[in-house]
């Protein structure tokens, strides 16, 4: 069973890492050896949390071998002295009775998988997975090209670390009393990127011991969720114009260089590869510029050179991945907002029945079928969704409360004080293995949980951003790995001195787990084995609290970055935004799924008149068929034309889309190319659909901030702008200064417009 548990435990984590690696890369877009990386790392670290129980249960059970060993000898050696009493003492040393494992591991398996899994994470985060780093930012359009560019961007990076390494050299070299061998250096470095991976270990876990069970809370609180979710649609609008807005520059740049470029260029298929990178909508209006068939003169005006190509080449890529992510990331998060806005409606249902607003297209499984049924469904959602979450908040809570107490207490070890240690130590007297590699497992996972849920949520300036749905660049799958390789190995190894399994800090004579024979002894460097690893981690406490107050939310808040907080007022004008944003989306939709319905209907209708007429023009053919042949053909002709016709006016006929909301404005509508097209504009909301021209959004900006603004063809800029209400509070604050606005975009870029301007002639999702 012993090879059984650790081949599952492989296959397992295998397809673990597999799953997290297509649900936030791109397995058909993204380059095969960044895949590859990213894999690997994500596989050897978890890796290494789900053996580290099977080592734990393995070296306890080798440890009550070595007991009955010293036992049996203490007991010869007694014998041997007092043989005139042998029959009355050696009773006293009976040998304990120890069970092997279900999964016990041979001797000599674990220290080889320990050694090849740790070094090659640490090559993989220290040397090969910063170079894929650079090399997957290149813009370069060539392998030579991107390693050069690799190599110039890592070489501080490693001259830094050559230099560490150098200088410690040189000063164990002049100090008599230092006489390090290979071993005590190996150590070394192992201990000095132990501590880098306990210093940020440390600030990770302080965040989410507090911030993992109060989201479960709140998650429970439906007002507060909506709320958040609210204000998360105002922020994600502005970025999701901003990528819009940033993508159009990008775009007008490749368009220059296109032109400027012909198809007898040098640099020609730098410029396709450019131009093989940008949206399909795109590639249709730049092409190729192939019309005129200029010949190429370099005495004529001056092209851009290769330098500028890699950088414009570099811009795009990341222009292009982060208006996918943004257009992604809105289409979930209108459908998170819709189901909480259906779950509200659904509250106060009668008939317990859960409805929908937009149901799923897809036909409905033989689960919804049978067991998440519509009643299933609103008892989940309305009344037991929430309890689950608190009770599960509350565990949380205290499991958080028990880490933190251990990883105050772990380096007393008369008396025990640390709660993991008491629990492995009461489970180890009676050698339940079992009970010992859950309780390993479950608090192993629970750090891990808490350190990579907090990596997962890290937002730098967009710089580096896990998202999912497949959304994730190529950088930040690499930088999540790499940081993942830092910080689990000395995430295990503070869980082992805090079940008292390291002697380094328990300072025990008891048997060393595999995975320690591998880190080697820490009393090379003294005073981080019994300073630093004992003590840092007691700063958990501090950064919870700081955690629980929201310090850093507010410290955010105050430097400009906008953070959701109940009692702020921007934070309320904010949810006022999105909650209208939201608002208008869900109308845009209803439309199209209203419109989508009739035609459906129009559809099924026009069939069902084509099979009867075609029934009949059958049975009058059969008719015809008898009489005479000249009449027949004469008469089959007509009823062709005749259905020809009645088939060309079915088909090029459409549905009017009408609603209640609009009157049906019969003088401004006409026929073109076979549609009814409304040249009419809604003044009724103003924030209809504005597909067809009857209203769009603008953003402006102040101070840093973009906000969208929606406006029709009823009003001005000013009137606009003063239906948001962070504008109205900017105009309050400043009443003894005049209002400028200049526009983005248009004829003459930056230019001054007045108050009175048509907002209809602010282009779609401008900036002024």
């Amino acid at each position: 069973m012993s090879g059984v548990a650790l081949a599952l435990e492989v296959v397992v984590v295998f397809f673990l890492a597999l799953f997290l690696l297509h649900r936030y890369g791109d397995f058909r877009k993204q380059h095969r050896m960044v895949l590859f990386a990213t894999l690997l790392a994500w596989f050897l670290c978890f890796l290494i949390v789900f053996i580290l129980p099977l080592d734990v249960s393995t070296t306890i059970y080798n440890q009550c071998e070595i007991d009955n060993q010293v036992h049996l000898v203490a007991s010869n050696t007694f014998i041997r002295d007092n043989s005139s009493n042998a029959s009355v003492f050696p009773t006293q040393r009976v040998s304990k009775s120890c069970h092997k494992p279900w999964s016990y591991i041979p001797d000599g398996i674990l220290p080889v998988f320990w050694r090849v899994v740790y070094w090659t994470s640490q090559f993989l985060t220290w040397l090969l997975i910063p170079f894929m780093q650079s090399y997957a930012r290149s813009g370069g359009f060539s392998i030579s090209g991107k390693i050069k560019t690799a190599l110039i961007e890592n070489a501080i990076y490693y001259g830094t670390y050559l230099l560490i390494f150098c200088s410690l050299l040189i000063y164990v070299a002049v100090t008599p009393k230092w006489h390090l061998s290979w071993s005590d250096l190996r150590t070394i470095g192992i201990t000095a990127a132990n501590t880098w991976g306990l210093f940020l270990l440390v600030l990770l876990l302080g965040y989410g011991l507090v911030e993992i069970p109060r989201s479960y809370w709140r998650a429970s609180c439906h007002g507060q969720l909506l709320a958040k979710t609210y204000f998360k649609a105002a922020k994600l609008m502005t970025e999701k114009a901003d990528a819009e807005e940033n993508l159009e520059d990008v775009m007008e740049d490749v368009r220059t260089v296109n032109e400027t470029i012909k198809y007898n260029h040098p640099l020609r298929k730098c410029i396709d590869t450019i131009l093989r990178k940008c949206p399909v909508e795109y590639q249709e209006k730049l092409g190729r510029n192939m019309d005129d068939y200029e010949d190429f003169d370099d005495k004529g005006n001056p092209y851009p050179s290769k330098k500028s190509l890699v950088k414009l080449h570099k811009k795009v890529i990341y222009a292009v991945q982060r208006h996918n992510r943004t257009q992604v990331q809105w289409q979930i998060l209108l459908d998170e907002a819709f189901h909480l806005e259906d779950v509200a409606k659904n509250e106060t249902s009668l008939t317990h029945q859960f409805v929908h607003s937009f149901p799923s297209a897809e036909p409905p499984g033989w689960i919804s079928k049978y067991l998440y049924t519509p009643t299933a469904e609103w008892y989940w959602e309305c009344v037991f969704r929430r309890w689950c979450y608190r009770v599960l908040a509350v565990l949380l809570c205290m499991f958080s409360a028990a880490v933190v107490w251990s990883e105050c207490t772990f380096f007393s070890t008369q008396p025990v004080l640390s709660l993991f240690a008491v629990f492995i130590q009461l489970a180890e007297r009676d050698y339940n293995y079992v009970y010992i590699e859950m309780a390993c497992f479950v608090t192993i996972f629970f750090l891990c949980y808490c350190v990579y849920s907090t990596v997962f949520r890290i937002r730098v300036f967009n710089y580096y951003y896990l998202a999912p749905h497949h959304q994730t660049d190529a950088y930040s799958l690499q930088f999540s790995g790499m940081l993942f390789c830092r910080l689990t190995p000395p995430l295990c190894l503070n869980f082992l001195g805090v079940i008292h399994m390291d002697s380094t800090i328990s300072h025990q004579e008891r048997k060393q787990t595999a995975y320690n024979s591998i880190m080697g002894s820490m009393q090379v460097l003294s005073f981080i084995a019994n300073g630093f690893y004992i003590y840092y981690p007691m700063l958990i406490v501090l950064l919870c609290i700081a955690t629980y107050f929201s310090l850093g939310t507010r410290c955010l808040n105050l430097l400009g970055f906008q953070q959701f907080m109940g009692e702020n007022d921007l934070t309320s004008d904010l949810v006022d935004e999105g909650r209208e944003l939201i608002r208008r989306e869900r109308r845009k939709r209803q439309r199209t799924e209203d419109g989508e319905n009739r035609r459906r209907d129009w559809r099924e209708r026009y069939s069902e008149q084509r099979e009867r007429y075609a029934g009949r023009s059958r049975s009058v053919y059969s008719e015809l068929k008898e009489t005479d042949g000249s009449s027949t053909d004469s008469g089959r002709a007509q009823s062709r034309r005749d259905r020809n016709d009645k088939v060309e006016l079915l088909q090029d006929v459409e549905p009017l889309d009408f609603t209640g909301e609009e009157p049906l404005e019969t003088d401004n509508r006409r026929y073109a190319g076979g549609h009814y097209l409304s040249t009419s504009a809604s003044r009724s909301r103003i924030f209809d659909d504005c597909e067809e021209g009857q209203s769009h959004t603008f953003n402006f900006r102040y101070k840093f901030n973009k906000h969208a603004v929606a406006c029709d063809t009823s009003k001005t800029v000013l009137d606009a702008l003063n239906t948001n209400k962070i504008f109205k509070k900017i105009k309050k604050d400043n009443l003894d200064k005049e209002i400028v606005i200049q526009r983005s975009t248009g004829e003459v870029p930056r230019a001054a417009v007045k108050a009175d301007f048509p907002c209809c002639l602010i282009e779609k999702d401008e900036r002024p």
